[in-house]
């Protein structure tokens, strides 16, 4: 190879490498210009940064994952460097409202929290609740076992501590939130993974609250049995599996 190609395929690399750091920075940028999200950093950023370093955990947060259990109202936050890397427990925040009752959301204005596997698809930084990050709820297997004309929508984590089916944290935990969503996605992460399930389905407590449930309704104890299949990989493996949706709206893994 000549040193000239040599020299372009340098000068190539760099331009890249350049153009994703401009990238990333410009995202952070973007929602520091809104003035809440502004303050959310200078009130929080060097105080998540203190305890990634106590937790032995890379500042700033490349790959974030979410979950949140109805019944144990918590929504705890994993974190992890590259793909290859296993999930490493943050925190957890506690979940300070909640509206509707176990199982999935089926149509709109029926106060439920979805139960699935959903993604953050919006950064509202001028929420009503303070600041808010919305999910792709309907998914593609709500879109198909929810009701085809008025599935319901606008699903959101959001601060305020009110809720009438999203999932409601107070302002100081949203804000922390904001700020960890914000670094994740602006180092790549386009999909940050928020799974919603009824329980945690190793406590002995939350069990013994679901099971009466599920013998009730053979359709949602069928739900359950996937989605805690999931949990199951997730707490066994400390990875994500790849989940995706039967044509019958039924979801599967691999």
């Amino acid at each position: 190879m000549s040193a000239q190609i040599k020299s372009v395929l340098l000068l190539f690399s760099w331009m890249i490498i350049t153009d994703l750091a401009h990238a990333q920075n410009s995202f952070v940028d973007y929602q520091k210009s809104f003035s809440r999200v502004a303050k959310a950093f200078n009130n929080c950023e060097d105080h998540l940064k203190n305890q990634f370093t106590e937790k032995g955990l890379e500042w700033p947060v490349k790959q974030l994952y979410i979950r949140s259990f109805k019944y144990n109202s918590e929504l705890q936050v994993w974190v992890k460097n590259s793909n290859s890397d296993t999930f490493s427990h943050f925190k957890s925040y506690k979940i300070c409202a909640l509206a509707g009752t176990m199982g999935p959301k089926r149509m709109e204005g029926d106060y439920q929290v979805p139960e699935g596997f959903y993604y953050i698809n919006e950064f509202n930084a001028n929420s009503t609740y303070h600041l808010s990050l919305g999910l792709n709820y309907p998914n593609p297997s709500d879109k198909l076992l929810s009701d085809a004309m008025r599935p319901g929508g606008e699903i959101y984590i959001h601060g305020s501590c009110v809720t009438v089916g999203c999932i409601p944290l107070t302002d100081p935990m949203i804000e922390e939130l904001y700020v960890l969503s914000t670094f994740a996605k602006a180092a790549g992460q386009h999909f940050i993974p928020v799974h919603i399930f009824s329980v945690k389905y190793d406590d002995k407590k939350s069990i013994e609250y679901l099971e009466p449930l599920l013998e009730k309704d053979e359709s949602f104890k069928e739900f359950e049995h996937k989605l805690k299949k999931v949990y199951d990989f997730f707490n066994h493996n400390k990875k994500l599996p790849v989940v995706a949706v039967l044509p019958n709206g039924e979801y599967t893994f691999y």
